[in-house]
């Protein structure tokens, strides 16, 4: 629970994002500039691990890692959004790089994949319990989840948009930061959750999987560069960039 709120809490997120318009999270999504995402985070063998499959994109976004698989393989490349805008930018960048008879882009699927992709998706989901179970229906038996998500919480930046200094949502409360984000933003969130954001730490992610039809098959929490000396068991909620597994069926 953050320290600083009401009015001053307000006025120092203001200032310090310059009304609205600097925040400090941008450094970590331009962090794979003019760089696959998905062979930085999970090594130049996911292309094996895709090359010929079906592949899911969980929350494709704007389509980047669905249009990256189909480029190097897949057989077939589903992404799933809820936003229309997503899933129109998705299809248009498909049919720009050439790959639009291989894609599906959509809010539904039901058939079974091998590969299921979430990438930066784990920390925004408003009941990820409940897309554990969904993602469980969607994949083979002996299909695979290829998961990463982060900052988690408590990442100097773990806030993403509230994130206009680091820590600002941990020092700055809950009714504050959501004030001072409908400044600027009008969907009407009232919390953090309505707003986007879950609140995911590694050892939450950990009890999820572990009541969940998945278990790891691999896990990683990959140390902040700089704090990499002090990362370990013990400060890993404080120290980790992101989180990267391999999730299959129990």
């Amino acid at each position: 629970m953050g320290v600083i709120g009401g009015t001053l809490g307000i006025r120092l997120l203001n200032y310090a994002s310059r009304g609205g318009t600097v925040s400090a999270y941008p450094a970590v999504a331009t962090a794979y500039a003019n760089k696959s995402k998905l062979e930085v985070l999970f090594g130049p063998g996911v292309w094996r691990a895709i090359e010929g499959k079906d592949v899911l994109d969980f929350g494709c976004g704007e389509g980047n890692e669905s249009v990256d698989v189909a480029l190097h393989g897949a057989r077939r490349v589903i992404g799933l959004d809820l936003y229309d805008k997503w899933i129109n930018a998705s299809s248009e960048q498909a049919h720009a790089r050439g790959v639009a008879d291989k894609c599906f882009f959509g809010k539904e699927w039901h058939e079974p994949v091998d590969v299921i992709l979430s990438i930066d998706s784990f920390e925004h989901f408003a009941d990820p319990a409940d897309i554990l179970q969904k993602m469980r229906g969607l994949l083979k038996p002996d299909g695979c989840v290829l998961a990463s998500f982060g900052p988690t919480w408590y990442h100097p930046l773990g806030g993403h948009f509230f994130s206009v200094f680091p820590y600002s949502h941990l020092l700055c409360s809950e009714s504050a930061l959501v004030r001072w984000r409908s400044l600027y933003k009008t969907d009407g969130a009232r919390n953090f959750t309505e707003s986007g954001l879950n609140r995911m730490t590694i050892s939450r992610f950990e009890t999820l999987i572990a009541s969940s039809p998945f278990r790891f098959a691999s896990f990683e929490a990959v140390p902040i560069r700089r704090m990499r000396p002090l990362a370990n068991r013990l400060t890993r909620e404080f120290t980790t960039a992101v989180v990267r597994c391999t999730l299959v069926p129990r």
